[in-house]
């Protein structure tokens, strides 16, 4: 009995060994593919030869830089952090555009209007701005009030956020400005894991990098056409081959 179950203890941290290498080979693997220098570059097998100040360290860092922006370390990283910033804003962004309107077109949803480029006029009416059109939820009737505690709220986040989450108490001393993380900025710990955390890092920057562009297509969009992206979207599955951008571009072309 001794020997047996010696001989199943042996197997058993055998087995748990060897799961645990596969993992961490598993993890190496994964992020390898989006860091150092084996890496994937912006072009594939075409890139060449990278900047050598572009090292993999930073997530979503695909070798390209032929502007040289990022060739100052300190540049580098406030850019960086830029970056990051305003695509955790592009996708919010993004979708408090859409979902209003795919409510609305798909299901009776009412809201006034639903446009995003427009909605926001509906404040300057006599009954006010209802988010999500219900009026027991925001009532907003002031433009005044709404400019204040946006910029209160959100400048104290922001001036938080860029000293390092520091307060007078000592709280956030060891907190990272991008990523804080812990149990007030991560709760549900998602990031725990160093290797699922740096495949999150690519995932947020390659989403966030889309929503900008998506954000400035809807920009475009709106001037152009005058209506919000689900319409324009539905108007050319309807008709590609008549509703797309090249017969809205003739409208600029000058004529005699």
């Amino acid at each position: 009995q001794i020997k047996m179950s010696f001989a199943l203890r042996s197997a058993t941290s055998s087995s748990v060994a060897c799961q645990a290498k596969k993992s961490s080979r598993a993890g190496a693997i994964s992020t390898s593919q989006w860091y150092g220098p084996d890496r994937a570059k912006w072009l594939g097998p075409f890139s060449g030869n990278t900047p050598s100040y572009l090292t993999g360290e930073f997530a979503g860092d695909y070798g390209w830089d032929t502007a040289g922006l990022s060739a100052d370390p300190e540049t580098f990283a406030k850019y960086r952090e830029i970056e990051v910033i305003h695509a955790r804003w592009a996708m919010l962004g993004a979708l408090g555009c859409v979902t209003p309107e795919i409510l609305a077109k798909y299901n009776g949803v009412s809201f006034g209007e639903s446009v995003w480029f427009k909605a926001g006029a509906q404040i300057f009416s006599e009954g006010g701005l209802d988010y999500l059109g219900n009026p027991n939820l925001v009532h907003a009737q002031s433009i005044l009030a709404i400019l204040a505690v946006q910029v209160i709220l959100m400048g104290q986040a922001e001036a938080f956020r860029a000293a390092g989450f520091v307060t007078p108490g000592g709280f956030g001393e060891d907190l990272d400005k991008l990523y804080p993380g812990g149990e007030y900025f991560d709760p549900l710990g998602l990031a725990d894991d160093p290797d699922t955390f740096a495949e999150l890092k690519v995932k947020e920057i390659k989403n966030g990098r889309l929503a900008m562009f998506s954000m400035f297509g809807f920009y475009v969009q709106a001037i152009v056409t005058g209506k919000g992206p689900i319409d324009n979207w539905a108007t050319h599955v309807a008709d590609p081959n008549t509703a797309n951008a090249f017969a809205y571009a003739t409208k600029f072309t000058p004529t005699a």
